[in-house]
């Protein structure tokens, strides 16, 4: 994986941030009980701490998301970027718990580009914009996840399954499995 694949990902929930109407912010998202700007948060928050927990690695602040979503989501997606580009961080090898040893950029791949995309979906339901997500990549999450059903569910990040025909497209069957009304 590389700091192309994160600039793709971060770069169409960039577009979607921007595209979100000033009044939106305060919609209802998924997932429940959450707002839109919740959604941006979510990333903000859990993502540096693993990064600064597992590498030592810090982000700088950016604006509060209350404030100014916008513009922290800019500074975060900003400095995850610059630490990709730069191989003395992207390229060199941690030891990260429950998922093993791995480049930096790997495991932003196997866990954060991830959550930032599925996290698009999110924030366009919420923000009314296009919820269409990258269908190849829907379909590779989903078989991907399919054989870890039951210690995805225990982890508590995602809601019980959602059932949809089995023709489904592969967007509503990931969406589905992660607990989303599609």
């Amino acid at each position: 994986m590389s700091a192309e694949e994160h600039r793709r990902i971060a770069g169409e929930f960039t577009a979607t941030v921007e595209g979100a109407a000033l009044d939106a912010w305060d919609n209802p998202a998924p997932p429940e009980g959450w707002v839109a700007r919740d959604v941006v948060r979510h990333l903000l928050e859990w993502f540096p701490g693993f990064l600064l927990s597992t590498t030592g690695l810090t982000l700088p602040a950016g604006p509060s998301v209350d404030v100014e979503p916008v513009g922290a989501w800019r500074t975060h997606t900003s400095a995850v970027q610059a630490l990709l580009d730069d191989p003395a961080t992207g390229e060199r090898t941690y030891d990260f718990p429950h998922i093993g040893t791995m480049t930096l950029a790997d495991a932003v791949s196997m866990i954060y580009v991830a959550d930032v995309f599925l996290h698009r979906w999110d924030l366009a339901r919420a923000t009314s914009q296009d919820e269409t997500l990258d269908p190849v990549r829907c379909a590779a999450m989903y078989e991907g996840m399919l054989p870890m059903d039951e210690v995805l569910r225990g982890s508590g990040h995602y809601g019980p399954r959602v059932p949809v025909p089995d023709d489904a497209d592969a967007q509503t069957k990931l969406l589905a499995f992660t607990g989303r009304q599609p």
